[in-house]
């Protein structure tokens, strides 16, 4: 059977592999391996990602590799990126109904580049979208200039050092 993709020749293929023994579970991708937890019941304690913290880790690496593709392409200059994700799940059906995510930049970038940033994350990140589709996704892009982080770091290695 053949499959139209709209405004696509060709679909990209991802390919993983996921394993559980007695012993641990793990996905095989990429060429590397990624151990997970896969118990049921779950014990509580959670030594290793689940299923949730993948797909919650797959939007925040998403996001990070679209400022890094807006970095090419824009250009959009920044020295760090960081993500917070936040999935919310209901119980009953079982599913997330809801995503939010906290971006913090070094930049100097002025307001408008960071709102265009922010709208890029939103049109061209596949992980994001197909979330975005089935729950809601919102978020926050926040600038800090790189004299900020300069001045964190210096009073945290000062902290360090008494």
């Amino acid at each position: 059977m053949t499959r139209t993709i709209q405004g696509s020749q060709t679909p990209t293929e991802y390919r993983v592999r996921a394993v559980n023994t007695r012993a641990g579970a793990r996905i095989e991708t990429a060429s590397e391996v990624i151990a997970f937890d896969a118990e049921w019941p779950s014990s509580g304690v959670a030594r290793l990602p689940g299923p949730a913290d993948l797909l919650a880790s797959a939007l925040a690496a998403c996001l990070l590799k679209n400022v890094e593709r807006c970095a090419e392409l824009m250009p959009f200059r920044y020295t760090r990126a960081a993500v917070d994700v936040t999935a919310s799940r209901q119980d009953r059906p079982p599913r997330f109904v809801h995503f939010h995510f906290r971006l913090d930049l070094v930049t100097e970038e002025p307001a408008r580049r960071l709102e265009l940033l922010h709208t890029n994350l939103r049109r061209y990140g596949t992980v994001y979208n197909t979330l975005a589709s089935v729950c809601e996704i919102d978020g926050e892009v926040v600038a800090s200039p790189a004299s900020a982080e300069t001045t964190a770091a210096s009073t945290t290695a000062a902290q360090d050092r008494t």
